[in-house]
């Protein structure tokens, strides 16, 4: 049973740093993150910019329940200035790279995995779609129980999709959900988008969403080269290389 707390990231990149700034977040950030708030890194990874916003990184990071996430927000605050001074001088750095983005806390469903059991297993996607689903206020939890009951198994035999996470947004009104489903090849993206129209493979299933009252907006993403899933590890400080290199 997954008993985590994520932040979710959305980064608005400035130019063609896009490279850069998930170097510098993978192999100049994880690591202090990892041993100063014992915070993991899920996934960092890049909007395909002609299916969303861009240029665009999405960043999902993994906390010890909300305690994890109390103590991190208290490290980071303790100083009054609202910065973690370790965090410097790679704000510092950052502030190149990035004009800002949107932040949200997630949930985890109990079945969904944490990065420790996703990468032991060898859990990967050449592509992923990556899915905001906005609902009715309270209809979060019917959405993710018919996710679970019904949606995953249809995914996965249209597709070939493997489910990545499954979320509730916090903090707002049982009205918003995000889901990551992680694709082989994107020939196999391209199954899926094309099961989603009328007629194709989902179209049922995409009905049944509609008389809950879901909204979606779906994009595809890229992984970064030292994301977890596409290394099969959390990001090292040896993997440090110097900005002018990527």
């Amino acid at each position: 049973m997954n008993t985590k707390v994520y932040i979710h990231e959305l980064i608005d990149i400035i130019g063609h740093n896009r490279a850069k700034y998930m170097h510098h977040m993978t192999a100049n950030w994880c690591p202090v993150a990892r041993e100063e708030r014992n915070q993991l890194c899920f996934g960092v990874w890049g909007t395909v910019g002609s299916t969303g916003h861009w240029p665009e990184v999405v960043n999902l990071w993994e906390l010890d329940g909300w305690d994890g996430l109390v103590a991190n927000f208290a490290h980071e605050m303790a100083g009054g200035a609202m910065q973690d001074p370790s965090l410097a001088e790679w704000w510092a750095v950052a502030a190149g790279l990035r004009r800002g983005g949107v932040d949200r806390i997630l949930v985890p469903e109990p079945w969904t995995e944490p990065i420790t059991s996703l990468t032991s297993r060898g859990v990967r996607g050449a592509v992923y779609a990556h899915e905001l689903v906005a609902l009715p206020p309270g209809r979060a939890g019917r959405y993710l129980e018919l996710l679970a009951s019904q949606g995953v198994a249809l995914v996965s035999a249209v597709a070939g999709a493997e489910l990545v996470g499954a979320f509730r947004v916090a903090m707002v009104n049982e009205s918003e959900c995000v889901v990551i489903w992680a694709l082989p090849s994107w020939e196999e993206w391209g199954v899926y988008e094309q099961a989603w129209l009328p007629g194709g493979a989902l179209s049922a299933w995409r009905d049944r969403l509609a008389e809950l009252g879901a909204d979606w907006k779906r994009t595809a993403l890229v992984d970064a080269p030292l994301s977890p899933l596409r290394a099969g590890r959390q990001p090292q400080i040896e993997d440090r290389r110097p900005l002018s290199e990527i």
